[in-house]
């Protein structure tokens, strides 16, 4: 049943998924297994096929859409067994952006490989993550810009988290097309990803 699983993620088989969670769950099989093992797994063999060039950003969007689906299926057994999130991460497109394509599929990834996802959505000024952070406290603030005239806003949004008190408390990831490491050292973030594979690598490895 966990291969089953394993291998629907990995084919974005949106029925294959939720008919083998349900069939793994009427089995009594453990929700943390199904989960770790069956989905898990699956999205982090699909980051690393991405990352060797096996399969490209469609493939890599269906199967995390067939992992949300099983997810959706699974989150309430989660609940009831009390089995935590391996971290928190606010995300959102900084102020001006409304591109949130990338954002998503990251989002998706990291979600794929154990991580709650607090989305604030798209053109989010500092003061929204700021908010977001003070009330979710989470590990990671993710910010996306996909416009070379959005780029400033990452730096002066890092500013502000700075002025704000929060900064200290939180790992900065940024992305976006215009984005590259010397800018990420630029504007002072901890992490900067490439691709949603990436992100999901290296957020994980940073825990």
């Amino acid at each position: 049943m966990l291969e089953k699983i394993y291998e629907n993620v990995i084919k974005g088989n949106i029925a294959g998924v939720t008919e083998g969670i349900q069939e793994a769950l009427a089995a009594n099989q453990d929700p943390s297994t199904i989960l770790k093992q069956g989905m898990i797994a699956a999205m982090e063999e699909v980051g690393r096929r991405f990352e060797n060039e096996e399969c490209y950003i469609p493939e890599m969007l269906i199967a995390a859409r067939a992992m949300q689906s099983g997810l959706s299926i699974l989150r309430p057994r989660l609940i009831q067994a009390n089995i935590e999130p391996i971290g928190k991460v606010v995300m959102g497109t900084v102020k001006g952006d409304l591109h949130d394509i990338g954002k998503n599929l990251v989002g998706m990834m990291l979600e794929g490989v154990g991580f709650e996802i607090v989305d604030v959505g798209t053109s989010v000024a500092a003061a929204q993550f700021i908010e977001a952070i003070e009330t979710h406290q989470p590990k990671f603030v993710g910010m996306s810009a996909l416009l070379t005239t959005t780029m400033p806003e990452i730096g002066t949004t890092i500013k502000e988290f700075q002025k704000a008190g929060v900064r200290d408390q939180i790992i900065v990831m940024i992305g976006g097309a215009p984005i590259d490491q010397k800018f990420a050292d630029e504007v002072g973030a901890d992490l900067y990803a490439p691709d949603a594979a990436a992100a999901a690598n290296k957020t994980k490895m940073l825990l």
